[in-house]
This record gives C-alpha cells, sequence and structure tokens, in this order.
C-alpha cells in the first residue's frame, strides 16, 4: 500500500491518505477511503455532536 493523495469534497484541498490510516480504516472494516480532509472532518464531526434535537 502507498500513500495516496485525495481532494477533499468539501473544501477541495488535498490531503494524504497515509498507510497507517489505510491500514486502520482496512482493520476496522471501513470499505471506503476517506472524502473529507481531516479539518473537515473534525468540523463535520463536531456539527454532529451540538445539532440539537
Amino acid at each position: 500500500m502507498a500513500d495516496k493523495t485525495i481532494n477533499c469534497k468539501d473544501c477541495g484541498a488535498e490531503f494524504v491518505f497515509t498507510e497507517g490510516e489505510q491500514a486502520f480504516y482496512k482493520e476496522k472494516g471501513f470499505e471506503n477511503d476517506p472524502v473529507r480532509c481531516p479539518e473537515c472532518r473534525r468540523a463535520k464531526k463536531q456539527q454532529r455532536n451540538t445539532r440539537s434535537y
């Protein structure tokens, strides 16, 4: 496995999906590569956690 460069679907920035991250995703059973950069992932997660119902 080699590092992959991916474009974030939210902000368009390029980020690297490292071999270590790929191994972690595979270990957890995730089949898809991430579509958001780490910053956008954090923002999306925070938005989900602060949403009031």
